[in-house]
């Protein structure tokens, strides 16, 4: 598609963006597990890998619902932030300083979905489509959850022993 002459038309522009990106995802988590040294963080980012594929399957769903196809565009925002994920994976150094760069990659990726999770669902409950707003907010509120999660893996919360706080001892 190439026109946006209504939000109808940029709802589902959206909506082949958050495809492309999930599937782009998919195909990089596995890369990030591997490279992680945390087996904390490897198990955060296979998790999410099987969250993505429930997120595509919803996406699946809101396609067929609208009479809509999924396919026929490329994230060039998703594409980015994952060469800059493998640029890092690519790096020399210390093991735990690694992994607080994965995760800030990681987090960089999750912002830009709930951001366009969010937009979507604004443009389907504008739009009337309830049905598919609750999916899309089943979904945005999944992509909060792994940004907590990663937050508290850097962090470490109440046991202070958190990637961020060992890459600090380097």
């Amino acid at each position: 598609m190439n026109r946006l002459n209504n939000l109808e038309d940029l709802f589902v522009h959206e909506l082949h963006d958050l495809y492309s990106a999930e599937q782009q995802i998919i195909a990089a988590l596995p890369k990030m597990a591997n490279a992680a040294s945390s087996p904390d963080l490897r198990q955060a980012f296979e998790q999410h890998l099987r969250q993505t594929r429930n997120h595509v399957a919803r996406l699946d769903e809101i396609f067929a619902s609208l009479n809509v196809s999924g396919n026929g565009h490329k994230c060039r925002g998703m594409q980015g932030l994952i060469e800059e994920g493998e640029q890092v994976m690519k790096m020399d150094g210390d093991a735990s300083v690694k992994d607080a760069a994965l995760i800030a990659s990681a987090q960089r990726v999750e912002h830009y979905e709930i951001a366009g999770y969010g937009t979507a669902r604004t443009f389907a409950e504008q739009l009337n489509h309830d049905d598919v707003a609750d999916l899309l907010q089943e979904t945005l509120d999944e992509e909060g959850d792994t940004n907590k999660k990663l937050t508290k893996l850097a962090e470490g919360g109440l046991l202070e022993t958190g990637i961020n706080k060992q890459a600090s001892r380097m």
